[in-house]
């Protein structure tokens, strides 16, 4: 599998989302997708415990820990890179997570529309 050019929403280089715990598609800490990532996990979102809340009652538990995939579950202020159909879904729903957009992937756009994950930026002006 050979990613898509790793390209921010802003047009910069792709920033890192996050090590700790190790995210993306590839695993790699970034928001990289290619034509094999079904969810398009594009968005890298910085975690809130609303939003977990939120996705555990929708069906995807990300906060719970699963080690026999070593997944130690997330927390508020962890940074995931976040399928860009379930942050439309929890924008919709008032309850989307905050979003780093220098590590959010170009192909994000196909889904969310660029002003709206500027409303949920990390960098407020």
């Amino acid at each position: 599998m050979e990613p898509d050019d790793s390209v921010n929403v802003l047009g910069a280089p792709l920033g890192l989302c996050g090590l700790d715990p190790v995210t993306g598609f590839f695993r790699d800490g970034h928001c990289n997708t290619c034509k094999q990532d079904q969810g398009s996990h594009t968005v890298c979102a910085v975690m809130t415990a609303e939003f977990l809340a939120y996705s555990k009652y929708v069906g995807n538990d990300l906060s719970t820990p699963r080690p026999q995939f070593g997944f130690d579950g997330l927390k508020a202020g962890d940074a995931w890179c976040l399928c860009a159909g379930r942050f439309l879904q929890a924008h919709d729903e008032g309850c989307a997570p905050l979003v780093n957009l220098a590590a959010t992937h170009q192909r994000a756009l196909e889904i969310v529309r660029l002003e709206v994950l500027q409303q949920h930026s990390t960098l407020k002006s």
